[in-house]
């Protein structure tokens, strides 16, 4: 499998132009209070109910580190393979926003917590590239401002407010709209099953801010052989994307935007800019700061950060199973092609859930009606592996009767929607619909004998074509309303016909 970077050629009017992408994403840590204060982390709550003093930046509040988040920023540096910096601090950024309370906001700078690391993103085709990670900081989110209430006011709800959040700045080693949306995914998946974010993109849990630029072919590289910026175009940051379709549909647009402005001549201005996706383009924000233009400074309220090193040593000992070593063991101990384990591992939950339902079965049979049946079921009816109106256990019990030849397949999904409409386990199901299959060879000659008796015209044409023996396996099935034996049915007509 291939592990570079596939670029997205865009034909212009002067010839081929590629894509560069570097992504900042925005991941809410998993925490029961916010980064300096005790304040209430969560969503739904009214409007300024989760705010303390030091949220509201009220005359004389100092921030207070939040252990737990420190943890977690930790923990999440170690599922990234990347440097934990046992010295950091916190940077006070100037800037304005009416939902920031302090006129600054607490972040890490010069000094993050996290360093340098990677991850590797597989595509739809299988094949891989590895993204590098640039440094994971903390640092604490702004409030949210209303402007729907009143056509003449604006109204500030400060909930999220001192919020922990993580941000985890990529290098530029995305090279098209389908990299960027694989690869916030698998850092998603990676979040989850560490249990430093929850994930959720539709409540603003996690997003993303989507720098993009475009560059003549062979130019990238000389960026990579450099180091040097000055090789790529001059990028425009796209804030706040927060699902993978507007992630790809925003690169499309922004990409496309600035080769005509190059092929016209003009320059592309380093700017902020918003993704609208009723309209599927991006506007213009405000110009992009440069760091100084925030007047950085360490914070005078907080002393550096120094880790134990011990500490991070006991951090990594808890390290959950990740989703790289979760589906190479899935491959390795139940037999499972690599699409099945990579199916099952996007979400931890389905993995487990597999797994209780695959302990003394068949497997690979398991697997195909938790990645098959189940998961099409679920998908239609807008549930969660979790929310599943059919146990692991049942499942299990499915499978068994397929593997000692109570049901056929057929007789299998008929029951499996029995299951889903809550009537009873697989075994209990079988017994009162009377689906057990019929396995008396005795009875099946029988109804094979008339069937012969009935239509020799078939029988005779099966010694010419053997494939035409299908027509009375059919035949038998409808009358025993699918409930026959196949293997048995086909040595039988095999043995009689042949």
């Amino acid at each position: 499998m291939s592990t570079d970077t596939a670029p997205k050629l865009i034909e212009g009017r002067t010839g081929p132009w590629e894509i560069v992408l570097g992504l900042e994403v925005h991941a809410q840590v998993a925490s029961n209070a916010k980064l300096f204060s005790g304040a209430a982390v969560g969503f739904g709550a009214g409007p300024n109910e989760q705010v303390s003093l030091v949220d509201a930046a009220m005359p004389g509040m100092l921030p207070v580190i939040n252990r737990r988040c420190v943890e977690q920023a930790v923990k999440t540096g170690l599922g990234l393979k990347a440097k934990i910096n046992t010295w950091s601090r916190f940077d006070r950024k100037n800037y304005f926003y009416p939902d920031l309370p302090q006129g600054y906001q607490i972040s890490q700078y010069k000094d993050p917590i996290v360093g340098e690391g990677q991850i590797e993103v597989e595509r739809d085709d299988g094949s891989t590239f590895t993204v590098r990670i640039e440094r994971l900081h903390l640092e604490q989110d702004a409030g949210k401002s209303i402007h729907d209430m009143d056509p003449n006011a604006t109204y500030v709800d400060l909930n999220r407010a001192g919020t922990a959040l993580m941000e985890i700045v990529s290098f530029p080693d995305m090279r098209s709209p389908e990299e960027a949306a694989a690869y916030v995914k698998k850092l998603r998946t990676i979040l989850i099953y560490l249990g430093t974010c929850d994930g959720d993109l539709e409540k603003g849990n996690l997003r993303a801010d989507v720098n993009v630029s475009v560059c003549r072919p062979g130019d990238y590289e000389k960026f990579r052989e450099t180091g040097s910026f000055s090789h790529l175009g001059t990028r425009c940051e796209i804030k706040n994307v927060n699902s993978y379709r507007y992630i790809q549909q925003a690169i499309e647009y922004e990409a496309r935007r600035q080769v005509e402005i190059l092929e016209d001549g003009g320059k592309i201005d380093q700017e902020t800019r918003l993704f609208d996706p009723n309209k599927g383009e991006t506007r213009s924000m405000r110009s992009k700061e440069e760091a100084h233009d925030y007047r950085y400074f360490p914070d005078p309220d907080l002393l550096p950060l120094e880790l134990d090193p011990a500490w991070i040593k006991q951090i990594e000992a808890s390290l959950p199973e990740l989703p790289d070593d979760k589906r190479a063991r899935l491959k390795a101990q139940y037999g499972l092609s690599h699409y099945d384990a990579g199916v099952l591992i996007i979400d931890q939950a389905r993995a487990d859930y597999f797994e209780r339902a695959a302990k003394g079965r068949d497997a690979k049979l398991v697997a195909n009606w938790v990645t098959n049946e189940l998961l099409a079921r679920l998908a239609k009816d807008g549930l969660e592996i979790e929310q599943s109106p059919i146990p692991s256990d049942d499942v299990a019990g499915l499978v068994q009767l397929l593997e000692e030849n109570v049901i056929s397949s057929k007789i299998a999904k008929e029951v499996f929607e029995h299951m889903w409409a809550g009537e009873g386990t697989p075994a209990q199901i079988v017994e009162a619909r009377g689906l057990k299959q019929v396995t008396d060879t005795g009875a099946l000659e029988a109804l094979i004998d008339k069937l012969i008796a009935a239509n020799p015209g078939q029988a005779a044409q099966v010694k010419e074509k053997p494939q035409a023996i299908g027509w009375f396996v059919g035949q038998v099935m409808r009358e025993t309303q699918g409930k026959a034996n196949p293997a048995a049915v086909n040595e039988i007509l095999r043995a009689k016909l042949s």
